[in-house]
């Protein structure tokens, strides 16, 4: 079997979930390694965008999406922890409650403005990138 040669301008598509609150925070999810992380995940082929986010949403927290806008909010490109590529789009969400099942991808949930997710403690680089262009 032929090895893939994938080209220098590859990004992996990883669609997320902007789910805010009254306030216009918006929410994260701590993983078990104990980093911050914007809900959502990679987007498997063939699956639209707000296929994805209800799959990932599910996988991760057991929760219902209810709403996934048709466009996305933001996109933005930066690296995964393991150096990798990786376009993140950003659509807002709606979620039929935020009663989690707990599980390795989401042990917490929390609402946070831009500034708030810069003084945490832990988070991943696109929590970092998006918390600079939020506009809320």
């Amino acid at each position: 079997m032929a090895e893939t040669v994938i080209p220098a301008c590859f990004y992996r598509v990883s669609v997320k979930a902007l789910v805010l609150d009254k306030e216009d925070r918006f929410l994260l999810v701590q993983e078990e390694n104990g980093k911050w992380e914007l809900p959502g995940g990679g987007l498997d082929f063939g699956e639209s965008p707000q296929e994805g986010l209800i799959r990932e949403i599910w996988e991760e927290m057991s929760l219902r999406v209810t709403k996934v806008d048709l466009q996305p909010s933001y996109f933005f490109p930066c690296t995964n922890p393991h150096g990798q590529h990786i376009v993140n789009v950003v659509y807002k969400t709606e979620l039929e409650h935020l009663q989690f099942k707990p599980s390795k991808e989401c042990v917490a949930l929390g609402f946070f403005n831009s500034k708030s997710a810069l003084a945490l403690e832990d988070y991943y680089l696109n929590v970092k990138v998006f918390a600079g262009i939020y506009d809320s």
